[in-house]
Order: C-alpha cells, then structure tokens, then sequence
C-alpha cells in the first residue's frame, strides 16, 4: 500500500498538557494526501487528544501542526473546519427524530452564509440556499450510494448505517481530512466489512483520513499508513508490516495479535 502522493498533513513535535500531565509528548508524523492513516494505541495512549488538538477542541501546549502548508495551530474549530479538517466522535451524534437527508443538510448548513435570521424569515437569499442545500445533500447520498436511506428516519437504521450517515453528515463540509474515532466500534462483522469497503471508497475518491480504530485486522488491512502511540508519544509509524513486525510494537501493543 505504498503511495508517494505529497504530504498534506504535518505534525511537528505536538504536546498537549493538563496540568503537569503529558497526553502528547513531543508527538510528529507526515500524512500524504488521498491515503489512509490508522492511529492506534493502548487506552490511555493519546489518540482521541490527537484529534481534538487537530480539531481544534483542545489547544496544543507546544508544537505546530500545518495543512497543505497553512498553520492550524492556534486556529478555531470552525476556522480549522473550513480549512478542510472534517471530524466524526466515538459515540454517534445524529438528530435521530430527522430524516438521513435531513441529518446531511445539517452539516452543509454550517458552511452556508445566511444568518439563522434569514432562514427564519423565509428570506429569498435563506430559500435559495435551503434548496441548494437540499440538492447537494442529495447528490452526496447518492456518490455515496445511500439514496435509499434519505427519507428513513436516522434513528430507526442499523448500527453500521447510522455511522455512515455520520461520516457523510462530516463529508457534506468537503473536508480534505477527516478524522474518525473509532469508527467500527459496536460494529458487528457484516457492518464492519461494509465500513471497510466505505472507507476505501472514500480514499479513492480523494479523501484523506486518519482513523483511530481498535480493530487490528481492520486498520492493518485498509490503511497505507499505520501510527502508533504509547503513553502520549509516538512508539512507531509505517506502513501496516513494518508497524506489525517492529519489536517496540510487539511489546507495548500488538502482542500475539502480531504472530
């Protein structure tokens, strides 16, 4: 799975403190544009702080983090957002009473112009948009092949199905990144095989994404690139075999799950 694209994302000696706690010491890593990067780790080990300092949730104590070349550090999350930074959570965070469209239209919502003012008023700019927003929603379930779900209730689908709406609810912001936490957890193996073939849909399509997974055959099989942490820094990172064969890896982490 190697690939020579250009580095899109860049991590240089990231920390994130909580008090005199270290959850990132000193972390750095490259990741090229329109591949997958697995993030895995022990609890404890750092990931979900990664992505919310890549977020922009939590500040970086020290560091720079940069996307194609701009500096995130310091920035917002919705700054970070529109700079093409997309992100999904550990637990699902659906309007589970509203539509799978409806559920998308939120997330091109938070790119549009108009003030909640005008959408309440009817105003022509705020109409206008409504309906672009509803033909973009639609064109999106349908690249993503999820039209048959679009007038289904987000609550009432399967486990698996609401995590993709998920993802395509963060997909309707165009982000060139997107961050998932654990996306398969929960998951049974039939819905994890339909993530799999999802996720690698999406990088062929362009997409980069960084995945914190606690599913080894799953991150070893889908990413190019596979980052390890252990007690807030970087143990390892390469490709899915040479994280899988290095010693340091065994022993903190992968254990038999590595023979």
């Amino acid at each position: 799975m190697s690939v020579n694209n250009p580095t899109l994302l860049q991590l240089n000696e990231v920390s994130r403190f909580f008090g005199g706690l270290a959850a990132l010491r000193e972390v750095s890593f490259e990741v090229s544009a329109g591949v997958i990067c697995g993030l895995i780790g022990p609890n404890g080990a750092g990931k979900t702080t990664l992505l919310n300092v890549l977020s922009g949730l939590q500040p970086v104590s020290s560091g720079t983090i940069t996307l194609d070349n701009k500096t995130l550090t310091g920035l917002k999350p919705h700054q970070i957002a529109a700079l093409g930074i997309g992100r999904t959570f550990q637990n699902i965070r659906l309007f589970n009473e509203l539509s799978v469209l409806e559920n998308v239209m939120v997330g091109h919502h938070l790119k549009q112009r108009g003030s909640l003012l005008e959408t309440i008023l009817h105003l022509p700019r705020s109409t206008r948009a409504e309906r672009a927003t509803r033909t973009e929603a639609q064109e999106l379930l349908q690249r993503l092949n999820m039209e048959s779900l679009a007038k289904k209730s987000a609550g009432a689908l399967s486990y698996g199905d609401q995590r993709r709406v998920e993802i395509a609810r963060a997909l309707a912001l165009e982000p060139r990144v997107l961050l998932l936490d654990e996306p398969a957890a929960g998951m049974n193996s039939h819905e994890t095989e339909q993530l799999s073939n999802f996720l690698l849909e999406l990088k062929s399509n362009g997409l980069t994404l960084l995945i914190i997974e606690h599913d080894m055959d799953l991150i070893m099989r889908i990413s190019n690139k596979v980052v390890v942490l252990s007690f807030g820094r970087k143990l390892a990172d390469g490709s899915p075999e040479e994280v899988r064969n290095d010693p340091k890896v065994i022993e903190a982490y992968l254990g038999d799950e590595a023979a």
